[in-house]
């Protein structure tokens, strides 16, 4: 067995299709013995792959975005593993009929250990005709401080992921609003990363942990949520079972997880233009540059014939 360390930036149930792989055994019959694990370093997933503690890490393309806006060279994503923006808007009532103009003047508790959700929203905001500048966005909350917030009294709407979503609407101090999935629109949120050096000398490893991935993809996408709940359930032992399932199958209903591993060029540019728009990045780069299609094509194709 080959060891490879993983590595998430979170530990979440939007990362789910690692965890299947992982109880599937999909890893293991390509001759993979998979380690996962949150990175440490205070740069988080690029560092672990620059530093080589990682050699393959799961995160957004806006990290290779960012490292290479700064000059800091390439980190190619080679596996498309989230589809979906997987972050859902609260409100304090019921708002069946919502229309974006009214978090206008208010204020919203968004997520401050990334920047995707938060540049997603103000591309959402501005596509509805409502000025980002007119809401008050607070990123600077920790995700446990900006709940108890919530649970406090502070802010209007909450922006966050699972299984806190389930958690809150089933207590009623939280009403689902919006999917911020359904109202951003497919994209790659998040992929598998690795270096150059890695594409270039360990392209036998690469594919065996594609091929493992793309069966996993498979498999989702034909099974119910509360199997896929059930497969993930030892990493995530913490969550009772009610909201793992009903977490899992928002996420499924809603097409978060891709069905192959190819990072599309439309998708791509599509998140680039929202951090552009957003002024996370100030300059353009080539899809070329960023995404390695050709691991996931050789297994398409393999896996079609």
């Amino acid at each position: 067995m080959r060891p490879i360390t993983v590595m998430e930036p979170f530990h979440s149930l939007f990362y789910a299709p690692l965890y299947v792989a992982l109880g599937l055994g999909h890893f293991r019959a390509e001759g993979l013995d998979v380690t996962t694990g949150t990175p440490a370093q205070s740069g988080g997933t690029v560092t672990a792959l620059l530093e080589g503690s990682a050699e393959i890490c799961l995160g957004g393309i806006m990290r290779s975005l960012d490292v290479a806006d700064r000059g800091g060279g390439v980190l190619p994503h080679f596996i498309e593993v989230n589809s979906r923006n997987g972050f859902f808007l609260l409100g304090r009532e019921p708002r069946p009929a919502f229309r974006w103009s009214e978090l206008a003047g208010k204020t919203v508790l968004s997520f401050a250990e990334a920047p995707t959700p938060w540049q997603c929203m103000l591309t959402v905001l501005r596509r509805e005709g409502v000025d980002p500048a007119r809401v008050r966005i607070e990123r600077h909350r920790p995700l446990a401080e900006k709940v108890a917030a919530w649970r406090a009294g502070h802010g209007d709407f909450l922006e966050t992921g699972q299984p806190i979503v389930e958690q809150l609407v089933e207590e009623g101090a939280a009403h689902l609003v919006v999917s911020m999935g359904d109202a951003t629109g497919p994209l790659p949120f998040s992929s598998y990363m690795t270096t150059p050096a890695r594409l270039r000398d360990e392209r036998e490893l690469l594919l065996a942990f594609a091929r493992a991935v793309f069966r996993t993809q498979a498999w989702m996408a034909q099974a119910p949520g509360a199997e896929i709940a059930r497969v993930v359930a030892p990493w995530f032992a913490d969550i009772p079972e009610r909201f793992r399932v009903a977490a899992v199958e928002r996420y499924a209903r809603q097409g978060t997880w891709a069905r192959d591993p190819l990072c599309r060029r439309e998708g791509y540019e599509y998140l680039q233009q929202i951090l552009l728009d957003g002024g996370f990045i100030k300059s353009r780069h080539r899809y070329e540059d960023l995404i390695d299609t050709s691991i996931a094509q050789q297994v398409i194709t393999a896996a079609a014939s």
